[in-house]
């Protein structure tokens, strides 16, 4: 009776823990549509950032800094601190994203995001539910993202189109198993955690589904985006 109260317990956290993450994700993805709109919209922003060659940089770092912020420091951060950071990032990238606004037609933005949306719903809730462990898979994944990174600047300079087919084709593979790894991670995470850590997981695991979402996102486009020319 007691331990069939105690997977009761860790059940109904985990289920907890996975709404605020969804939550925290979804209100996420506002923020950044609203800010990448706002910015498009702006001529005066858009000449700030993206006519100089500092800027770009500046709010890539800040990026990245942000996520290694949140990622190295999530157990000395304070949950609300936490969040903010999230939230900071979520405006970050929204500035970064606004150029697609003016590269790619809004319909074909707007269908890209729904398929993004669909392949991101199913994978979500195969790891989730699934018995098999991801781990191993996941490993596999996180190796490839690291080739992924390494073909993508290595394209940057010889600018192969059947090379940056390969990468996005790759790209979207690759973070399809991230999302699916992602989430049994974040409700493994859930079960050995004591609920002072409950805030900070949901956070955690926001940010990592959130960048799986975007990057999907991004990589579908490349297949799915009809440019404005």
């Amino acid at each position: 009776m007691e331990n069939e109260l105690r997977n009761t317990a860790a059940v109904s956290l985990t289920n907890s823990v996975m709404r605020r993450v969804y939550f925290k994700m979804f209100l996420a993805m506002i923020v950044t549509a609203v800010t990448s709109v706002f910015v498009a919209g702006n001529e005066a922003i858009l000449t700030l950032i993206f006519s100089s060659r500092v800027a770009p940089i500046v709010l890539l770092v800040l990026q990245v800094g942000v996520v290694l912020i949140l990622s190295g420091r999530i157990q000395k951060l304070s949950t609300g601190t936490a969040s903010l950071l999230f939230y900071l990032y979520s405006v970050l990238t929204g500035v970064t994203l606004s150029v697609i606004l003016l590269v790619y037609t809004a319909s074909s933005i707007a269908q890209t995001f729904f398929i993004t949306a669909a392949v991101f719903a199913a994978m979500s809730i195969y790891g989730y539910f699934t018995s098999n462990d991801l781990s191993r898979f996941g490993s596999i994944m996180f190796m490839a993202l690291i080739g992924l990174i390494v073909c993508s600047l290595v394209n940057m300079f010889f600018k192969r189109s059947t090379m940056d087919w390969i990468i996005s084709f790759a790209g979207v593979l690759i973070f399809i198993g991230l999302t699916a790894w992602d989430t049994q991670k974040i409700k493994y995470m859930t079960a050995y955690a004591d609920e002072s850590m409950v805030g900070k997981i949901a956070t955690i695991g926001a940010l990592n589904l959130y960048l799986d979402f975007v990057n999907l996102f991004l990589y579908l486009l490349r297949f799915f985006g009809d440019s404005r020319d």
